[in-house]
């Protein structure tokens, strides 16, 4: 069994790709508003909301259980791709490495949305972290209705 893996997903959302990459990119202090059974909370360590390399903490929910992930931001401003590398926290207790990554691309009028998880587990017992994806599609659904309804 490899301890090394991607899983991803990809779906179209209604907003644009700028619209969309921009939550990410310097409101992301609004994300508990449009997701607040997802997600409860962001508190920057390090940086500030829009800098590349900064620190925040993000406390979520997922299948049920209240969980806190500490990451490192990282923009591609020019393919709109964000990168959370977890430092700390709940996920780490399974995984040596973790990195979520959203982008967005432009796709008609909306966007296409390709969401992954590349990931380095601890153990062999450790399972995919199929849930972490889950989750970043829920966020990413909500996030689309928060901005289309707007």
């Amino acid at each position: 069994m490899a301890l090394q893996g991607k899983v991803e997903t990809e779906f179209e959302i209604k907003a644009s790709a700028d619209q969309f990459y921009n939550v990410f990119r310097s409101q992301a202090h609004q994300v508990p508003n449009a997701t607040p059974d997802h997600i409860q909370g962001i508190e920057v360590h390090e940086g500030d909301w829009e800098t590349h390399g900064a620190v925040k903490s993000w406390k979520y929910t997922v299948e049920g259980n209240a969980e806190v992930f500490k990451e490192k931001v990282e923009f591609d401003d020019a393919n709109r791709i964000v990168t959370q590398v977890g430092v700390e926290g709940h996920v780490m207790k399974d995984f040596k490495n973790i990195k979520a990554i959203y982008q967005v691309i432009p796709k008609g009028d909306g966007s296409l949305a390709k969401l992954s998880v590349e990931y380095e587990k601890l153990r062999e017992d450790v399972p995919t972290p199929d849930k972490y994806l889950n989750l970043m599609a829920n966020v990413t659904k909500d996030i689309d209705a928060h901005l289309v309804k707007a």
